[in-house]
């Protein structure tokens, strides 16, 4: 998928194109040498097909000029004290990579492709300063075409790679849309292949962790639906957030589009990413309700393309999830909308057809075990489902020798740092489990859950104090009447 350069990027080269350089002062200063002086001159300033020309008869040189060679040190290399000519050459060198195959394939094939630019990365620490930008905007091109063209990682791609998306990764991090955007295109020409995906998800702090919390600014955070009165137990229900989604506002259609693409290319490794993405992200619900307020049918194409993804690789992990968050009827309303592209529809109906063989062949037990066997629980409709508990509360707790007991005890011994809720539901389903069967306390008692829910009253999560002084309480309730 071919994007267009960023606005930000296209207008400092032009800036830094229509610029004069005293090449014959940098020729008298030894910065660069005669030699350079002429091959530069032989290609600036003329028309694309004389360009093209003069490369294409002479590869290897300009290939030498840029990445040095031998005693020939790189244009990189010489003007290292020069931010005029450096700045000038990077924007050329893209302008060549870009119009010029051949050059491109003698470049990415040189023993050190990518040695003299990787330390213009951190040139200066702001990150405005035209060097390392363009330095990255170069980089991204030349490691993108490396990556597809190597059948296998070489060591050059194996040192340089991190390191790029080290660097893209802190403007992933600004303020600045401009910069972000940047960062999520320049990411975008990286993730073509398994080794570079791979790699991207084992940096996922840096890399991954600033976009998702950039689409949770545009949906409103994390969701809770607790049994707090009035839902004031943390971050509000993303079921409630529509009007505050505002494309163009805090988040621009452009900026959540290429967001969306780099996680859609990165789902492609849905076996690798798939877990970890629900137990920190919760991305399933986060993406059903991006599809619910998706504003045009690229974004819910990328959209529904990365759940197919990842739902059809983890199957038992987040069909519940899916099942939880309402992503079979969010499917059913947008199947009733006039719908032109064709991979939307595949894709819609494949995920359709997903859910539908899931949530037919499943009980409301089942559903609740499922979770319980996925280790995150989330406020599907079983757990606030008094009808639900008085059924099958007893059988949850001797279902296999009181494995789910102990699942639902291994899930509540987490932290959740990231995603309090499931705290909350797991006290929720404690209290629960007592009110309908007081006289299984001590099982309960002997698989943890007690001593937890009475350490979780002390929670700094306004949700989870509440739902674990519930529990305790219907313990305390028990206790008195006994």
């Amino acid at each position: 998928m071919s994007l267009d350069p960023p606005a930000y990027i296209l207008s400092l080269q032009n800036n830094i194109r229509a610029r004069p350089i005293s090449w014959d002062g940098a020729v008298r200063a030894k910065t660069i040498t005669d030699d350079d002086l002429k091959k530069i001159k032989a290609i600036d300033k003329v028309r694309k097909e004389q360009r093209k020309q003069v490369i294409e008869g002479d590869v290897d040189t300009y290939t030498q000029l840029l990445l040095g060679g031998g005693e020939v040190k790189s244009i990189f290399e010489s003007a290292a004290k020069r931010p005029d000519i450096l700045q000038y050459m990077l924007v050329l060198a893209e302008d060549l990579v870009d119009d010029i195959p051949p050059l491109m394939k003698s470049l990415i094939s040189h023993p050190e492709p990518f040695k003299h630019l990787l330390p213009l990365l951190k040139q200066s620490p702001n990150p405005e300063d035209p060097i390392p930008l363009l330095a990255s905007a170069l980089l991204s091109t030349l490691l993108g075409n490396a990556i597809q063209a190597s059948s296998k990682s070489t060591p050059q791609i194996d040192d340089a790679l991190p390191k790029v998306y080290a660097y893209i990764a802190q403007l992933s991090k600004q303020s600045d849309t401009n910069l972000q955007d940047i960062a999520c295109q320049e990411y975008s020409v990286l993730l073509r292949t398994t080794k570079s995906r791979s790699l991207f998800w084992k940096q996922r702090k840096e890399t991954l962790d600033p976009l998702i919390d950039v689409l949770r600014t545009a949906v409103g955070g994390r969701d809770t639906d607790s049994t707090l009165a009035n839902g004031s137990g943390g971050a509000s229900s993303i079921r409630s957030t529509e009007s505050n989604f505002k494309i163009g506002g805090s988040v621009s259609l452009q900026l959540l589009y290429h967001i969306l693409l780099v996680i859609w290319q990165l789902s492609f490794e849905g076996k690798l990413v798939g877990r970890g993405l629900d137990e920190d992200h919760d991305i399933v619900p986060l993406y059903t309700t991006l599809v619910r307020l998706s504003p045009k049918e690229k974004t819910t194409r990328l959209l529904l393309g990365t759940l197919q993804n990842l739902l059809s690789t983890n199957q038992k992990t987040l069909l519940p999830a899916a099942t939880a968050a309402r992503l079979p009827s969010i499917l059913q309303n947008l199947k009733t909308r006039h719908l032109t592209d064709q991979d939307l529809q595949e894709d819609l109906e494949k995920l359709t057809t997903l859910l539908d063989e899931y949530t037919s062949s499943r009980t409301t037990l089942e559903t609740y075990t499922a979770e319980l066997d996925s280790g995150h629980l989330r406020w599907s409709p079983p757990h606030k489902n008094a009808e639900f508990w008085g059924a099958n509360a007893s059988e949850i707790i001797s279902m296999e020798n009181g494995a789910y007991l102990n699942k639902l005890a291994a899930i509540l011994s987490k932290d959740w740092a990231s995603d309090k809720q499931v705290l909350a539901i797991g006290c929720n389903d404690v209290a629960n489990l007592v009110k309908q069967c007081p006289e299984k306390r001590s099982q309960l008692e002997r698989a943890g859950l007690k001593a937890r829910v009475m350490t979780l009253m002390q929670d700094e999560n306004e949700s989870v104090r509440w739902e674990s002084l519930r529990a305790v309480g219907e313990w305390l309730r028990y206790t008195f009447d006994s």
